[in-house]
């Protein structure tokens, strides 16, 4: 039997993997709607709070289930990245985080076709992991 922990850990992996799904989506069929939404990452501070409370959600719940998963090594590791990783954002003031963001997105948004493929497959990837995972 699965523990709660677990099973909510499982829900917020999925739901990851579902935005991953939906992003890869929105990112091919309407580039400008992906482009608004990408560049709108730490606009205001309740906006870079909200984003770093969602990232250590997805962060713990990929640690709390990662023995669950196929290759539990890596999402072990993808979980504690994303936790590191938001602590550090946690430490600058969200101006800081807004002005990399404004530097770093219009890179990626270069690139959308290969930003839209990648999240198609780590979405795929991270849903494959986590649902064949819970069948064991």
């Amino acid at each position: 039997m699965t523990s709660t922990p677990d099973m909510l850990a499982l829900i917020v992996i999925v739901l990851a993997a579902i935005y991953l799904l939906v992003l890869a989506k929105v990112s091919l069929l309407t580039p400008e709607k992906a482009s608004e939404f990408l560049l709108g990452h730490a606009s205001s501070a309740r906006l870079h709070y909200l984003e770093l409370g969602i990232r250590l959600i997805a962060g713990a719940a990929f640690v709390i289930r990662a023995r669950l998963m196929v290759f539990p090594e890596v999402f072990t590791i993808f979980g504690w990245v994303l936790i590191g990783t938001t602590a550090c954002l946690l430490l600058i003031p969200w101006q800081w985080h807004r002005r990399i963001a404004l530097k770093s997105v219009p890179y990626a948004l270069r690139s959308l076709k290969l930003v839209a493929i990648s999240s198609l497959a780590f979405g795929g990837f991270i849903l494959f992991c986590a649902l064949s995972g819970y069948a064991s």
